[in-house]
């Protein structure tokens, strides 16, 4: 049971936090959406296959539809030239010829002949003519011979040709007088009479019949269907397509009949994203109804987790609190049950560790006074005092101005170093005795070394560790120049709520194996005072303002230093107090 647990927590729970509530939602939701889910699954795939199976079915029925429906005007376009055919066989209708008539036999036989061509017309049949070699014809007095090339197919057909030549579907525009019908779209048989023995051997029988009504029912298909429809003979030549640009894929649904009388086939084909376009209307649909059926059950498993997990929710609230330091929380017991027995213990452990945190900042507090104070020096600043202003007025009366003059120095850095009443002093006071230590240094060198201060009369106020800017300066003429000479630049400015100080030298440099662990709390003691003095001065705003803050130094070896100190705006209470942030 635990491998599960553990195997349920990692695997479908991934993340840092997995609250009960996240788990109760899981669960409801993994009861209420898988079946669902699988029953939504099932329906689309049983509906979409009963609707692709009745649309194939659909489209292969309308493609049978539209080949009988041709089959039935070229069955019986074909047993009208048959007719016509058997007629001309007779051997007495062997006066018929290529010109007009002349006698008056001729005209009879010539009039009988026509009279046959109107019986054998019907309401669809727009002409049925006879053309001879020469020009003439028989049939309707409607017909310009002169302009058959116009007929696409006619120019291909070859005089020579024997049986049956269908034309295809075309545009009338070869008739002439009142019943031309030019413009109406017909399906034409041209049969060539090769019969060595009859009458008008020779000639061609021409019959056209209105297709408009067929071309309708192409047109009513490919509406339907949203399919391409395209007809195409046996040598080749389309007798009819769709006008809609087509590129046949290898994934078309594609439906096909041939035609028995003459071998056409009939071919219709579909882009599969039109045949499955229902099933594809099905899938969305149920795809809708599905992401409302996970809503519908997100919001209720929702409500659900939400009322169940209401106690437990607010107890992690406090606890969360507790976390980022109220300590003051407290939840309310609202039953006597295990979760009251929770809400009761956290209360407890809560001021339980509220009273620990006290006596810890109490003990750490005095920790750090104890270790600041370790910092200075354990003189007796008062006889010190009393035997420099000794030596300082003995100088005095043997006009030793030079010795008085730096007894005086030094006596004002030790006073500002050595009264440890005060851990944080204004800067301006340390600066002051910054100067002491430097007029200092130039009675001992002499003018060889130049110093500039940047710092507004504003930021003097603020405060700063004691003794934390002497060491630096210290160090520059100990270990940085020689014989006091170089140039020395301190720079203070603010950065919002922070002070950045910036004091630089261009002595001989730090070496970088000792500027590695300069400022590092485990290295061993330095053999000079150099380094001790850094990590003092670091340690001492690290200790008073926090970790983030202190010395940052940069040196190259032979070109100079650079150390900048950052630490929180902060002034005496008498002035107001900026805390860090």
């Amino acid at each position: 049971m635990d491998v599960l647990h553990k195997l349920f927590n990692i695997r479908l729970l991934p993340g840092s936090y997995r609250s009960i509530r996240t788990k109760l939602l899981f669960c409801f939701l993994v009861v209420t959406l898988i079946p669902l889910l699988s029953l939504g699954a099932l329906s689309y795939y049983q509906s979409a296959k009963v609707i692709n199976s009745q649309f194939g079915k659909y489209g292969e029925n309308a493609v049978a539809q539209l080949e009988q429906q041709t089959s039935s005007y070229l069955n019986r376009m074909n047993q009208t030239t048959e007719t016509i055919y058997s007629y001309l066989l007779d051997p007495a209708r062997a006066d018929l010829g290529d010109r007009a008539p002349a006698a008056y036999s001729d005209i009879m036989d010539k009039n009988d002949f026509e009279a046959l061509l109107k019986a054998l017309k019907t309401d669809r049949t727009t002409g049925i003519y006879i053309i001879t070699d020469s020009g003439y014809y028989y049939g309707d007095n409607n017909l310009d011979v002169s302009k058959l090339g116009n007929i696409p197919a006619w120019q291909a057909m070859r005089d020579s040709e024997a049986g049956k030549y269908w034309l295809g579907f075309y545009a009338r525009n070869h008739g002439i007088g009142d019943n031309a019908d030019n413009g109406i779209p017909v399906l034409g048989l041209a049969v060539p009479i090769n019969n060595p023995y009859g009458a008008l051997r020779g000639s061609k029988i021409l019959i056209e019949e209105n297709a408009g009504e067929l071309l309708h029912m192409f047109q009513l298909f490919e509406r339907d269907t949203k399919a391409h429809l395209r007809i195409n003979a046996p040598d080749g030549r389309v007798i009819y397509e769709t006008a809609a640009a087509f590129s046949p894929h290898a994934s078309d649904v594609t439906w096909t009949r041939t035609i028995g009388l003459n071998g056409w086939s009939i071919e219709a084909r579909l882009p599969a994203a039109s045949f499955y376009r229902s099933s594809s209307i099905i899938r969305s649909n149920t795809f809708i109804v599905a992401i409302a059926s996970c809503a519908l059950a997100f919001g209720l498993a929702y409500l659900f987790a939400f009322r169940f997990t209401a106690r437990i929710r607010r107890l992690k609230d406090a606890m969360q609190k507790v976390s980022f330091g109220k300590l003051h929380t407290r939840t309310q017991v609202a039953a006597k049950d295990e979760l009251g027995s929770l809400d009761i213990s956290f209360n407890n452990m809560v001021s339980g560790v509220q009273s620990l945190i006290g006596e810890i900042e109490r003990s750490e507090r005095l920790k750090r006074e104890a270790e600041l104070k370790a910092f200075h020096y354990q003189i007796n600043p008062h006889l010190l005092f009393n035997t420099l202003n000794s030596i300082q007025w003995k100088a005095r009366l043997q006009g030793a101005e030079d010795i008085r003059q730096m007894l005086y120095h030094l006596t004002m850095v030790l006073e500002g170093n050595l009264d440890i009443s005060q851990e944080l002093i204004p800067l301006g006071r340390e600066l002051r005795i910054i100067e002491h230590f430097l007029n200092i240094q130039e009675i001992r060198y002499g003018p060889v070394f130049t110093y500039k201060l940047e710092c507004d009369e504003q930021l003097k106020r603020f405060l700063i560790p004691r003794m934390t800017l002497q060491p630096l300066f210290e160090n520059i003429f100990f270990h940085g120049f020689e014989d006091g000479e170089g140039e020395i630049r301190l720079w203070i400015r603010e950065a919002g709520n922070h002070l950045l100080l910036t004091l630089t030298d261009n002595g001989a440099g730090i070496p970088p194996e000792r500027l590695a662990r300069l400022l590092s709390p485990n290295a061993d003691k330095p053999a000079g005072r150099g380094g001790l003095g850094v990590r003092n001065a670091d340690q001492k705003f690290k200790l008073q303002f926090g970790l983030q803050f202190g010395l940052t130094v940069q040196s190259t070896e032979g070109a100079g230093t650079a150390i900048t100190i950052e630490w929180p705006k902060k002034e005496e209470s008498g002035h107001g107090n900026n805390q860090p942030d």
